[in-house]
């Protein structure tokens, strides 16, 4: 697909408290990205709710789950009406309904090292959305082999981290984290979701846009019961299993 170059004169009023950070050059970038989501959860609901606000031109957002009442409390492209339905069908309903300037494509799909090609397809940014390391694993490896960015968020309770992972620039996610955590139900309060998911977006809209300093090589952690925000920095690992190839 490709998206139309210019800004119409509606998304021109709908986005002009961002034309007047960053310009009209820039919005009109937006527009042209094209975003793969993993995950229409916790994350995935702040993270497509905001891409979508901002103007990314195209969001491809994939869930192969349906919705939950214990989602409720965090998951909010969903609404009570909207349990025992798949997610990305209410994913795709909310955020056509928040812009319809935008291209949307919901997908009710699982992830896997089958189809995360045929999943990715035009994407020029991806964003980690996910709950398990396995998947980040694939989406990680996918990043490397497309050379296109990977912006990694994840939270437990009231804290969280995030970072961006640029290939052939900065270390990659299996750098940072050799072996997946063991796999287990976290808690899960639905504002460290709106923090974290929040910081990917930016990340996301300073690639797109060639503004700010990004979280290369850093990774940002969010202690929200003390309201405190520290970095580690981090370095490509030599004997890496994805990137030192």
């Amino acid at each position: 697909m490709t998206l139309e170059m210019k800004l119409n004169d509606a998304e021109k009023k709908r986005y002009s408290r961002q034309i007047r950070l960053f310009g009209e050059d820039c919005q009109e970038k937006l527009k042209r990205t094209s975003v793969f989501i993993a995950g229409a959860g916790g994350l995935g609901s702040v993270v497509s709710l905001y891409m979508a606000a901002a103007g990314f031109g195209k969001i491809r957002i994939v869930d192969c789950d349906s919705v939950e009442l214990s989602n409720l409390n965090r998951q909010i492209l969903h609404s009570h009406a909207d349990v025992g339905r798949p997610k990305s069908q209410s994913a795709y309903e909310t955020l056509t309904g928040l812009n319809p300037e935008i291209e949307v494509e919901a997908l009710v799909e699982t992830i896997t090292e089958d189809n995360i090609g045929e999943l990715l397809q035009g994407s020029r940014l991806i964003m980690d959305a996910m709950d398990n390391f396995p998947v980040r694993y694939l989406l990680n490896r996918a990043a490397l082999q497309r050379k296109i960015p990977l912006f990694h968020g994840a939270i437990s309770g009231c804290q969280g981290q995030a970072t961006t992972i640029i290939p052939g620039k900065t270390a990659c996610l299996r750098c940072i984290f050799p072996r997946a955590p063991p796999a287990s139900i976290f808690p899960a309060l639905g504002s460290t979701c709106g923090v974290i998911g929040s910081i990917q977006v930016t990340e996301a809209v300073k690639y797109v846009t060639g503004t700010g300093k990004l979280l290369e090589n850093r990774l940002l952690l969010w202690d929200g019961l003390n309201c405190c925000l520290d970095e580690m920095a981090y370095e490509c690992n030599t004997a890496c299993l994805e990137c030192s190839k």
